[in-house]
């Protein structure tokens, strides 16, 4: 078995889509700052958006074109009402889906929150060498995606198999 990839932090972007918060008040936002920099990556930057679709995506592919952010962490808009449109923006920008990360999340959700899972439309994806989540805006749902999904992947300390190798293949171009 080859040997694990060194750890290197990453840098990343934490958006926020919200009609009823503030950033004073974005306690998701400031859930996954925390835990980037608990998790020794770089909290690159931070922005805070209304759920209006064209908002959203410019927002985000102003992020994965900045060859500096290595990924983009979105909270909130993801949904099933009319204003959760953060998947809907989103996903068009994704050169590849990574359906496993929305599948996996509601699978571990299900064990936190039962069948209000079925609720969530969290997906990621990669866009321009840039890993994309889309996560739920509550706090609990970006803990259980950054703890038990995406640090892991973004850590070969805690899994050799994750992402790191994928971004040190984009490296080695």
């Amino acid at each position: 078995m080859s040997k694990a990839p060194d750890f290197r932090p990453l840098n990343i972007h934490i958006l926020t889509v919200t009609d009823t918060r503030s950033s004073r008040e974005d306690g998701s936002g400031d859930y996954l700052a925390q835990a980037v920099v608990e998790g020794e990556h770089r909290l690159a930057s931070r922005d805070l958006c209304r759920d209006e679709l064209y908002d959203i995506r410019a927002r985000v592919a102003t992020a994965i074109a900045d060859p500096a952010i290595d990924v983009v962490l979105i909270t909130g808009g993801t949904g099933m009402f009319p204003r959760d449109v953060t998947p809907d923006a989103v996903s068009v920008l994704f050169d590849r889906d990574i359906p496993g990360f929305g599948e996996l999340f509601r699978a571990i959700s299900y064990e936190e929150i039962g069948m209000s899972t079925i609720q969530s439309r969290a997906i990621a994806g990669i866009s321009n060498r840039t890993l994309v989540f889309c996560l739920p805006g509550s706090t609990g749902a970006c803990r259980t995606a950054w703890s038990k999904i995406i640090a892991p992947q973004l850590d070969p300390r805690i899994n050799s198999c994750g992402f790191t190798r994928v971004f040190n293949s984009w490296s080695a171009v």
